[in-house]
């Protein structure tokens, strides 16, 4: 029996604590003026457009931090169907396979099984969204000038955990009733994606028939 989505969403099938904005600041009042948009029942094409006026990187920002939480919430309620012995390869069916790296423990692309490969995706995107270096949250500080392609590097990945969650965990999200959810948040990221143009289309030919069906 599908479960309800209150209970496939609780706080405690997390993966990780969700990453907040501090209220009172600019970007806790972005968050809102988007989220607002989102209960409006607003077209998401128009959704993920730039406010006049605002800052594309703050923007970007609150966007990238906003998907973060939601994509680790999809993985997180499925997680437990996703083993090293179900998934021993962190791919999107034969075609796909996603390799790890990264600048500490993984220098050289390496092959890793699938919750391998999202728990180190997870902390390390959860690492640079809490450096104020690379998300700076005080007032008057700068982005970084590499703000954008360190975005573009964070959703690419996070596109990959749609992949991996469409093409081998789809009956787990028809089991749980949580389809139309993952579909909605899966159309959002997609259509922000494309209006900034932060994802190689490469990329995203894995699910290629599946978005051209749900977002057209």
């Amino acid at each position: 029996m599908a479960l309800c989505l209150k209970q496939v969403f609780a706080k405690d099938k997390t993966f990780r604590p969700r990453k907040r904005f501090e209220p009172g600041t600019q970007r806790f009042e972005l968050y809102k003026k988007a989220q607002a948009s989102l209960k409006s029942g607003l077209d998401l094409r128009s959704v993920v457009r730039l406010p006049p006026g605002e800052n594309i990187d703050d923007w970007i920002a609150v966007h990238v931090v906003d998907f973060f939480n939601r994509i680790n919430l999809i993985y997180g309620t499925m997680a437990e169907h996703c083993s090293e012995t179900s998934c021993p390869v962190m791919a999107g069916g034969p075609r796909y396979e996603y390799r790890w790296q990264d600048e500490r423990q993984y220098r050289r692309p390496a092959k890793l099984s699938a919750p391998r490969y999202m728990a180190l995706l997870m902390d390390w995107i959860e690492g640079l969204i809490n450096d104020e270096d690379v998300f700076p949250t005080r007032v008057g500080v700068p982005f970084p000038k590499n703000f954008q392609q360190v975005c573009t590097k964070i959703l690419t990945r996070l596109f990959r955990v749609f992949v991996h969650v469409y093409i081998h965990h789809f009956d787990s999200i028809l089991s749980m009733g949580a389809e139309a959810h993952v579909n909605t948040c899966y159309k959002h990221f997609y259509y922000f994606i494309q209006e900034f143009s932060l994802v190689d289309q490469r990329e995203l030919e894995p699910l290629r028939e599946m978005t051209e069906r749900i977002c057209h």
